[in-house]
């Protein structure tokens, strides 16, 4: 029945290399169990609730994308769009949370609308082949700054100097001869060994082991007590919390407006990156089931809404499971069984240290380089959208910017130099949409 349902031959994989990669995709992702009660908290809402809110709201939409699409993509809510609902919209705006929450719902309802005319998926085709190679491309050091940055192997040089002003460089060397850079070099060199050696599961046999060794080192902090095993906290204090009373506002259509390009653009990105990698498009350079998969995205957001978190996203750490094998929504439905285990021993998954799932992110990054070798670096027209599509990911910490330098670079270069034709209709859409996003910013 499994192989059936997900077509596991036809794929060229198996169930235990599904598994296996659906963990690896858990082990990579899980901090967002953490890290995204942590931010959202700051506004007011329980923490404990959001806890329950964001694992609820993963495997739901990782279910969907599991069950419908069949593809071997994570979701949960999004690092960035979460820190804009806190921090732009609640803190920054001074508006409530209940607000923002009403923003997200209106922003997962108009996506299902817009999947269903199937607005979303003509965008992900419209998107040159060059460039989507450069999107898998540009993941990859965006993942590998990620595991690096978080892990304290690089800092940031930058100051406060006074009167607001910084001063320094914005990124050096952290202290890599202790803490947990040093702990996250010990994981790179094991996970590196057990990749040369061929090892299966090398990835999450690396988060494991790094785990660990963390323990002696006092970076892997273990639980207290013995009760491992709990009921997940309620949702009451953030469940179907909304403010209807602006939904007309000026301030609304800004907010959901932000909320609507950072996510779909993200999405898109890491849609296209991740399959590009996994050799998943099609002959035309098409994702296979695009338009479910950003159903999963679209109904995952309209949930988490509901639960009280926001924006639910796919995840750009499902390179890890796509790396470890995974090709079908079996993945997936290993990744959303792992988060629901996670639901009643959150404990134990909160031990896992950022410092031992960044060898496994840095290792993903080096994974998704290998489509630059065919951009063809002789055409410009080519070369320089896909060079600031690359460069943009790491330096503006957003999948979304590098899309956007990306594909509004290709359509005036290409229109410039007599090679108007060679791009889509849509593509000239985007790029004026873009342009124009940033003089309202």
């Amino acid at each position: 029945m499994t192989e059936r349902f997900f077509k596991l031959s036809e794929n060229k994989t198996d169930v235990k290399t599904e598994i296996l990669a659906g963990i690896t995709t858990f082990m990579t992702m899980a901090y967002i169990l953490i890290v995204n009660p942590l931010t959202l908290s700051v506004t007011g809402m329980d923490f404990g609730a959001l806890f329950t809110a964001t694992a609820l709201s993963a495997i739901v939409a990782t279910l969907v994308m599991a069950l419908v699409a069949n593809l071997p993509f994570a979701l949960a809510p999004g690092m960035g769009l979460n820190a804009f609902f806190a921090f732009s919209v609640v803190l920054g705006m001074g508006v409530s949370w209940q607000f923002a929450l009403t923003a997200v719902l209106l922003e997962g309802i108009i996506f299902i609308i817009l999947t269903f005319l199937n607005v979303r998926e003509a965008i992900i085709n419209s998107i040159p082949l060059a460039l989507k190679k450069a999107v898998s491309v540009g993941i990859g050091l965006f993942i590998a700054f990620i595991g690096l940055f978080n892990s304290g192997i690089v800092i940031t040089g930058m100051s406060h100097v006074g009167d607001g002003k910084l001063d320094g460089i914005p990124v050096t060397l952290g202290n890599v001869v202790g803490g947990s850079a040093l702990l996250a070099i010990i994981g790179l060199l094991i996970t590196g060994f057990l990749l040369i050696k061929k090892v299966k599961g090398a990835l999450l046999i690396g988060i494991l082991a790094t785990t660990a060794i963390g323990i002696p080192m006092g970076i892997t902090q273990l639980p207290e007590g013995f009760q491992l095993v709990s009921a997940p906290p309620s949702l009451a204090p953030i469940f179907w919390q909304f403010d209807f009373s602006e939904i007309f506002s000026m301030r609304m259509l800004v907010v959901l407006l932000t909320f609507l390009f950072v996510d779909m653009f993200d999405t898109v990105g890491t849609l296209v990156g991740v399959a590009t990698k996994a050799k998943m498009l099609d002959e035309n350079g098409k994702v296979p089931r695009a338009k479910q998969a950003l159903f999963a995205d679209a109904v995952g957001t309209t949930i988490g809404a509901i639960l009280g978190t926001s924006t639910v996203t796919t995840y750009v750490e499902s390179a890890a499971g796509v790396s470890e094998g995974g090709r079908t929504g079996l993945t997936a439905l290993s990744t959303a069984g792992m988060l629901i285990i996670a639901l009643f021993l959150s404990p134990l998954f909160i031990m896992i240290p950022a410092a031992a799932t960044a060898p496994a992110l840095i290792i993903v990054g080096l994974f998704m380089m290998s489509p630059i070798k065919d951009i063809n670096f002789e055409d410009f027209t080519e070369a320089i959208p896909a060079f600031l599509t690359i460069v943009m990911m790491p330096l503006t910490y957003s999948i979304a910017e590098g899309i956007v330098f990306g594909m509004v670079s290709y359509v005036v270069l290409k229109a410039v130099t007599g090679k108007a034709k060679e791009v889509s209709p849509l593509a000239y859409i985007l790029a004026i949409l873009f342009i124009g996003k940033f003089f309202i910013h």
